[in-house]
C-alpha cells in the first residue's frame, strides 16, 4: 500500500492517500485530475482538477450512485490527453471500485475481469464485500444503459482500441501472477500466508494456558455475579452485535444508522481557482462540507495567536500604560 500509485490504463492510475499528497509523484506521473473518494476527501493543490466524493468504507455505502459521475470526470480527462489519479485512503477498496466501474463502461469487460486488470496494476487491490456486491447489480441492471450513455455523451473511439487491447495485455499479465503466487484473487485460506498480505492469515501465537484457580472455591465463584457491560446490554437487547464501521458506532452509541444517500438528485458543489487554474467538484456530505472540500487550498492560513514581542498592534497600549503610571 505504501509503494506508490499504480498504473491500471494509459492516463488512468490508483493510489491512497498519501500518494496524493505527493508531489513528487504527482509531476512523475503527470496527474493533472485527482478523483478523491474518502470520508473526509477535500482538494488539497491549487492546480489540479478535483472530484471530491464523501463516502466511508461500509458495505453498505451506496457507491453505485456516484458511477456516473465519476466515469464522465475519469473519461473526459483522458480524452483531453490528462492522467487521473484515483485514490481513497488506503488504495484498496473505494477507488478500486471507481476504477473497476469504469473500465466495465469503457470495454466489453466483466466486473470480475475489470477487477482483474486492476489487480494487475495494483497487487492489494480489495474491494469490500458490500462494494463487489454493487459492481455485480451495476453489472446486471445498469451497465448496458451507462455505455450507451457514455458513447452518446463521448462518441471519440480515440481511447477505445487502446484501452482493449491493454486490458487483455493485463488479463494475461494476472495471470501469469496468479500462476506464480505473487498475486491473489483475496480468497486464501486460514493459515496460509497471502502474496499480498490482504487476506487474513493464521495467528502465530500459541494460546495462552489457563491457570487454575487456587484461591476461590466453587462455591465462592458460582455466589459472583458478573456485572453487566452496556455491550453486552446492547447485544442481547437488540439480538446483534455492533459492527467495527461507522454505521455500527452510531447503533452502537445510540445514533441511528446514517441512511444511505439515494442515487437520484446528487448535490454538487463547483469551485473553479482563477489563481492556481484548477477546479473542484464535491459531492456527498453537507453544503458546508461540500464546499469546504472544493475550496480547502484557497483557504487563507489562521493569523498567529498572539502578536510577537514588539509588535506595532500592541504599541499603543504599552504608551498608554506608561503614560497613566507618569
Amino acid at each position: 500500500m505504501g509503494n506508490g500509485m499504480n498504473k491500471v490504463l494509459p492516463g488512468l492510475y490508483v493510489g491512497n492517500y498519501r500518494d496524493s499528497k505527493d508531489p513528487v509523484q504527482l509531476d512523475k506521473y503527470k496527474i493533472t485530475h485527482i478523483l478523491s473518494i474518502h470520508d473526509a476527501a477535500r482538494r488539497l493543490h491549487a492546480d489540479k482538477h478535483y472530484l471530491c466524493i464523501m463516502a466511508s468504507d461500509s458495505p453498505d455505502q451506496n457507491l453505485t450512485q456516484y458511477f456516473s459521475l465519476c466515469n464522465d470526470f475519469i473519461h473526459a480527462a483522458r480524452l483531453r490527453d490528462g492522467n487521473v489519479l484515483i485514490h481513497c485512503l488506503a488504495g484498496m477498496s473505494r477507488s478500486v471500485t471507481v476504477a473497476v466501474a469504469y473500465i466495465m463502461s469503457v470495454t466489453p469487460l466483466t466486473w470480475r475481469e475489470a477487477l482483474k486488470v486492476v489487480r494487475a496494476g495494483r497487487a492489494v487491490a480489495n474491494p469490500n464485500l458490500g462494494f463487489q456486491r454493487q459492481l455485480q447489480d451495476f453489472e446486471t441492471y445498469k451497465l448496458v444503459e451507462e455505455r450507451r450513455r457514455l458513447k452518446e455523451r463521448y462518441p471519440s473511439l480515440a481511447l477505445a482500441d487502446n484501452d482493449l487491447a491493454e486490458c487483455r495485455v493485463m488479463l494475461d499479465s494476472y495471470q501469469t501472477m496468479l500462476s506464480q503466487r505473487t498475486i491473489c484473487e483475496g480468497k486464501c485460506s486460514m493459515g496460509r500466508e497471502c502474496p499480498t498480505g490482504v487476506c487474513r492469515t493464521g495467528s502465530k501465537r500459541q494460546p495462552r494456558p489457563r491457570r487454575p484457580s487456587t484461591t476461590s472455591s466453587a462455591g465462592d465463584t458460582a455466589g459472583l455475579k458478573r456485572s453487566p457491560s452496556t455491550l453486552s446490554t446492547t447485544s442481547t437487547a437488540s439480538g446483534y452485535r455492533p459492527r467495527s464501521s461507522p454505521a455500527g458506532l452510531y447503533s452502537y452509541t445510540g445514533v441511528p444508522s446514517r441512511p444511505t444517500r439515494s442515487a437520484s438528485g446528487l448535490s454538487i458543489t463547483r469551485v473553479t481557482d482563477p489563481v492556481g487554474g484548477g477546479s473542484a467538484m464535491a459531492v456527498g456530505g453537507s453544503e458546508y462540507s461540500r464546499r469546504r472540500a472544493a475550496s480547502a487550498p484557497a483557504t487563507p492560513a489562521l493569523s498567529p495567536a498572539s502578536s510577537p514581542p514588539g509588535s506595532p498592534h500592541r504599541a499603543p497600549h504599552r504608551s498608554r500604560a506608561l503614560q497613566r503610571c507618569s
